[in-house]
């Protein structure tokens, strides 16, 4: 049953060690990652027996929990996690956002805990599930997808990873695109109302058109939290690059 959730972007400079040289990251950015810590640390502070992680990739897959993924194909000489690189980047920055909240993600992995609050009891840590899914997967497919992750253990957080549109950045100099701001801005009003039936009808064919890369991913947590009543809070929703972050946590107040 799903508990909890969050939904966080995959930009590549989220990850500190992806500016090199470039110094510390523009104040939008830094808000953006400061949201996705606070929001993975309420996953966390949810107590699930499992976390999952699903984010868009080539095609519909799990991963083993210690998999690593890599930045190189982004120009970026960073790898997150120990062995060959096969993650999409989607779960690579999800992985990361687990290890930095001190969440465990190696095989057969229990969570570490909290910073500040110690480590959980022997045994009594989070399992992880790193998943993928095709991001021109359709709906009814991303739905059902949740609705058996949710059903994998009695407690279960989903960490959703995915972008909003970027559109806008093909001129970033240009006025916003008006067809994607209307697009992110009722995307952002679904996540903070926690409103999983939105999210559930989301046209698979706007991917395309308005560069969308987090649709399959809210939909498998539509999936997962129905017959969920929960509570949505927006973090953050920023566009330091061109292209919309948005940041959110759900959190579980009873059956529907």
């Amino acid at each position: 049953m799903l508990i909890a959730a969050a939904v966080c972007p995959h930009p590549p400079l989220l990850i500190p060690a992806a500016l090199g040289a470039a110094g510390d990251p523009p104040p939008a950015l830094s808000a953006v990652g400061d949201a996705c810590d606070a929001a993975v640390r309420a996953l966390a502070a949810a107590a699930p027996d499992l976390i999952a992680v699903v984010g868009g990739g080539p095609a519909s897959r799990e991963y083993r929990p210690g998999a690593a993924g890599t930045l190189a194909g982004y120009g970026v000489p960073v790898t997150v996690g120990e062995g060959e690189p096969v993650l999409p980047l989607s779960l690579t920055v999800g992985r990361w956002l687990l290890g930095r909240a001190g969440i465990g993600t190696g095989p057969g992995s229990r969570g570490h805990g909290l910073p500040g609050h110690g480590p959980p009891p022997p045994g009594r840590g989070p399992r992880v599930l790193l998943q993928a899914v095709d991001q021109q997967s359709p709906a009814g497919a991303c739905v059902k997808l949740g609705t058996a992750i949710a059903a994998r253990a009695p407690r279960v957080a989903l960490l959703a990873m995915g972008d909003a549109s970027a559109r806008r950045a093909r001129d970033i100099e240009g006025a916003p695109d008006p067809q994607a701001q209307d697009y992110d801005e009722e995307v952002a009003e679904a996540l903070a109302a926690a409103d999983a039936r939105w999210l559930g009808r989301l046209d698979a064919a706007a991917d395309r058109e308005l560069m969308v890369a987090g649709r399959a991913a809210w939909q498998v947590l539509a999936g997962a939290a129905d017959g969920t009543r929960m509570c949505g809070r927006l973090r953050c929703m920023a566009s330091p690059y061109g292209v919309t972050y948005l940041v959110a946590s759900w959190e579980e107040t009873g059956a529907g």
